[in-house]
């Protein structure tokens, strides 16, 4: 099975201090397309996207702060993608609105998304 090219670099900075790790619900779901996607272009087996599935779920188990996304933040990801001075995707503004809501820095290798983040008044975390 392929290695993603982030995944040493999400272990580095999850081993740090994973007691300051919250994860939102949307995340999982974004996490399960990741890998759906990853199956459709041949670059996974069945058997290995399953497998990825139970140690993402196991290792969220784990994690006592999961974050719900609630309507407001729909609504106000939906206000940052309409911003045109900034360059968002919905799913990327719907993470941002979540972490603005509930105070927390923001996680991302994206670095247009931590970018957009600051715009917004938003702390990106040094990963």
């Amino acid at each position: 099975m392929a290695t993603d090219r982030l995944t040493a670099r999400a272990e580095l900075f999850l081993a740090d201090d994973p007691s300051l790790i919250f994860i939102s619900d949307f995340a999982g779901a974004e996490f399960a397309s990741a890998i759906a996607r990853r199956f459709r272009a041949r670059e996974i087996t069945q058997a290995d996207g399953m497998d990825i599935f139970a140690g993402f779920d196991a290792w969220r188990q784990q994690i006592p702060k999961i974050v719900s996304a609630i309507s407001i933040d729909i609504a106000c990801a939906e206000a940052f993608v309409r911003r045109l001075d900034i360059t968002l995707r919905a799913p990327d503004a719907l993470h941002i609105a979540i972490c603005q809501r509930v105070g927390l820095s923001l996680v991302t290798f994206d670095d247009k998304m931590a970018a957009s983040a600051r715009m917004l008044g938003v702390d990106v975390a040094a990963a």
